[in-house]
This record gives structure tokens, sequence and C-alpha cells, in this order.
């Protein structure tokens, strides 16, 4: 029984056409729309990981600096 081959990896900055065209689709085609749509997006997940910053314990953040041999 032959075996699938695995998916390659996907980096998560490949964004392929039809993605581009689901974007542009989602605000009927309105380039400025779909901008400014991405735009909105980005600036709450970036609050949200701000907000998800403050609320994790110092001990938590605090990382140990690795010494290479």
């Amino acid at each position: 029984m032959p075996s699938e081959p695995a998916p390659a990896a996907r980096s998560p900055f490949d964004i392929s056409e039809a993605e581009v065209d689901q974007a542009l689709a989602a605000c009927e085609g309105d380039p400025r729309s779909t901008i400014r749509a991405l735009l909105v997006g980005q600036a709450f997940l970036e609050h949200e990981m701000s907000k998800l910053k403050a609320d994790a314990s110092v001990g938590f953040r605090r990382r140990r600096q690795r010494v290479d041999d």
C-alpha cells in the first residue's frame, strides 16, 4: 500500500492568489476596503498580543540567556 507524500511545509507568508481573491471578494472587489480590513485586523491582533504580554507573569516572560559552548 503506497503512502501519500506529506504536504510540504507552508510558510505563513506564502499567500496564494486564491487567498488574495477571497480577501477582495469579501470586500466586494474594492481594493481600498480590502486594505483597510486587513489593517484593522492587524491592529486588532497587535492589541490582543499587547494585552496578553501585559497579563503574562514576570517569571513567565523572563528568559534565560543561553551560553553556547
